[in-house]
């Protein structure tokens, strides 16, 4: 088994990263990890690990690995999914330091509610997410183009400020929530994710609110 760890480059997560860390020490070797852990302050025993890497080696990370895990993050989640690997997301806390507000936490619910992928909300059930990787399938891929549907959604935000989902004007958690996660607006990839080493925006080289 060969695991992905992602935490984004803006502030330390050093609860994720040390938990996986300690959860792969238990297999003397058995699994295989790489983490980008940004400005951590812990240092892994058990996993490679660099505070940033480009583009291009994070794509190719995800495409090599078993499975990914990573903070709550739309880039580092909607990365995994064009490639089609399971990915267990744990959301950074504001309360901890860990990121400016909780955003993270009402993303990583919207994430629960849609399915996509698993959601732990602490180490212990972290662990345990852990423990099941084995058992995780891998969704179907998404597009790395934006549905007809989505387009038309952002548009008529952007023209009144409110998207009128399901038959009432939602605000802009809602809008990113289901034009990222609903089934209508994403359209299941055909061909193999596009590599994208010459596009630094999408990458996690760049910083990203996320």
């Amino acid at each position: 088994m060969r695991l992905f760890v992602t935490v984004g480059t803006q502030f330390p997560f050093d609860r994720l990263v040390r938990t996986v860390d300690e959860w792969v020490g238990n297999f003397g070797g058995a699994v295989e990890a790489f983490a980008q852990v940004g400005p951590s302050s812990y240092t892994p025993r058990h996993m490679r690990s660099a505070s940033f890497v480009s583009a291009g080696d994070c794509l190719r990370e995800v495409q090599e690995a078993s499975a990914v895990i990573a903070h709550a993050g739309m880039g580092s989640i909607i990365t995994a999914l064009e490639f089609g690997k399971p990915v267990i997301v744990m959301p950074r806390r504001a309360d901890r330091g860990e990121h400016r507000n909780d955003h993270q936490l009402a993303t990583a619910r919207s994430l629960l509610a849609q399915g996509k992928v698993t959601v732990a909300m602490d180490e212990a059930h972290l662990r345990e997410k852990l423990d099941q990787l084995e058992q995780l399938s891998a969704h179907r891929r998404i597009s790395t183009h934006a549905s007809p549907r989505l387009l038309d959604a952002l548009r008529q935000f952007i023209r009144t400020g409110a998207y009128a989902g399901a038959g009432a004007a939602v605000g802009v958690a809602e809008v990113a929530a289901e034009a990222a996660w609903s089934g209508d607006f994403l359209s299941p990839a055909g061909a193999s994710p596009r590599a994208r080493e010459q596009d630094e925006s999408r990458g996690i080289a760049e910083p990203v609110a996320g």
